[in-house]
């Protein structure tokens, strides 16, 4: 009888336990980002950047609008902030652009790499490759790839892959992409059947120091998941990012809703890429910001807080009339310092 009730009292333990790792599970998926809501960075010119991105490269500008205040300083981090904001759409996908009328901030360095920390880029997927170049040539894009490049057998798992490297008028990083028919979302591969030649951002593109550490951002606060990963070097991979001895490794990240994935890139040749500068401010032209839509961004604040992320915001941030598209927000940095933004409509 004693046996029995042991049994008994085991078998109440181990579905109470079961049932508190589902209670936390929930919880987990509540406290987590649900999806890359946009990407975006700011820029020089509001005018000229729509010109850019809705002539040169086919976006939809879907939102157009100046705020101030209080709340967007205490966002931005910017006292005296004024910002006009701008929102465009190429397929399901949405970047957002940002000119700070006042104050303005400063350019891209000049002599900025693709391995250096600021780095990132949004990855469009092309329907045609080489038609894709001959559009931007004809448009006179400035170069940051000496050309397409095919990836080659020696990298398994990017095999096949186009890509191609330039840059908008602010020098902002900008990547074409064609997957092979064996690699990508199974999605890219209907849209191509439609005819268009720019079909939507597949990832952002961001350089990290150390794969593990950006890991406790990505994955463990905000509850990414990883989707897939490989080690890309030699002569292609090289001109791709205009890096000699260019050796990566690449860990693709995705949400649970689908949409844009985080992609890092961890140089591990050549290693002396520079930091992201500490006095970076929302006005700086490499500024970007990478834009998650949460449930509770309240409790993402407190988890990034407790494990000691930098803010960019003095907390979350209120915008009772929605002006930007949201009603809470926050923005913080990852362990290189890129910038994240969170936020609950």
């Amino acid at each position: 009888e004693k046996t029995e009730n042991t049994k008994v009292s085991l078998g109440w333990l181990i579905i109470a336990l079961l049932a508190l790792l589902a209670f936390f599970s929930a919880v987990g998926k509540a406290q987590s980002v649900r999806k890359i809501e946009s990407v975006g960075f700011t820029v020089s010119d509001m005018d000229r950047a729509i010109d850019f991105y809705t002539r040169v490269l086919p976006f939809e500008k879907i939102f157009d609008t100046e705020v101030w205040g209080d709340r967007l300083e205490h966002l931005s981090g910017v006292f005296g902030a004024r910002v006009r904001v701008a929102r465009f759409k190429l397929g399901d996908e949405t970047l957002e652009l940002t000119e700070y009328l006042t104050p303005q901030g400063r350019p891209i360095p000049v002599d900025s790499r693709s391995n250096d920390k600021w780095f990132q880029h949004a990855a469009i997927i092309v329907s045609d490759m080489d038609k894709a170049f001959r559009h931007l040539r004809r448009n006179k894009i400035r170069f940051a790839s000496t050309a397409p490049q095919t990836l080659p057998k020696t990298i398994p798992n990017a095999a096949g892959i186009r890509a191609f490297y330039f840059k908008d008028f602010d020098n902002h990083v900008l990547e074409i992409l064609q997957f092979p028919p064996d690699k990508g979302s199974p999605k890219w591969r209907d849209l191509a059947k439609t005819g268009k030649l720019f079909l939507g951002i597949d990832h952002t593109a961001i350089v990290i120091g150390d794969t593990e550490e950006s890991l406790k951002f990505y994955r463990d606060a905000l509850g990414l998941a990883v989707a897939g990963g490989s080690e890309n070097f030699g002569t292609e991979q090289e001109h791709l990012n205009n890096v000699f001895g260019a050796k990566l490794r690449i860990t693709g990240l995705r949400t649970r809703e689908d949409g844009i994935a985080v992609e890092f890139l961890e140089y591990l040749a050549p290693r002396d890429g520079r930091d992201f500068p500490k006095d970076t401010k929302s006005s700086d032209l490499w500024h970007w910001q990478t834009s998650f839509a949460a449930s509770k961004t309240d409790d993402l604040a407190m988890i990034l807080k407790q494990n000691r992320f930098d803010f960019i915001s003095g907390g979350v941030v209120s915008f009772d009339e929605n002006a930007l598209g949201f009603r809470k927000a926050f923005l913080a940095r990852d362990a290189d310092g890129h910038a994240v933004r969170v936020i609950e409509k």
